[in-house]
C-alpha cells in the first residue's frame, strides 16, 4: 500500500523505516489517498489532531502512528504522541 504511493521509489529499492517519503514521491494528494486506504484496511480512524507533517515523513513514523491508533487503549498512543511532541 505504501510502496504504491511512493511513485519515485525504484522497484528494487528497499522500503526502509527511515526512508524519506517526500523524496520517494509522496505528495499531499498521495498522502490523503494513502490515509484513506490505511483507515479502510485497518478499520481505524486517525483523528485530525494526530495528523502532522511528520506523521508521513517516513514509513517508520507512519507505522508508529497506525500502531498507536490500533492500540488506543494501550500506552502505545501516549508514547507516539510524546515522541511527536518533542522538539527536533
Amino acid at each position: 500500500m505504501l510502496r504504491e504511493a511512493l511513485r519515485l521509489l525504484p522497484a528494487d529499492e528497499e522500503l526502509r523505516p527511515d526512508l524519506s517519503t517526500a523524496t520517494a514521491g509522496l505528495d499531499s494528494l498521495a498522502a490523503v489517498e494513502l490515509l484513506i486506504r490505511i483507515e479502510a484496511a485497518y478499520n481505524i480512524s486517525i483523528s485530525e489532531e494526530l495528523l502532522q507533517l511528520d506523521s508521513f515523513a517516513t514509513p517508520g513514523a507512519l507505522w508508529g502512528l497506525v500502531t498507536a491508533v490500533r492500540g488506543t487503549d494501550t500506552p502505545a498512543m501516549d508514547e507516539w504522541i510524546s515522541r511527536r511532541s518533542r522538539p527536533v
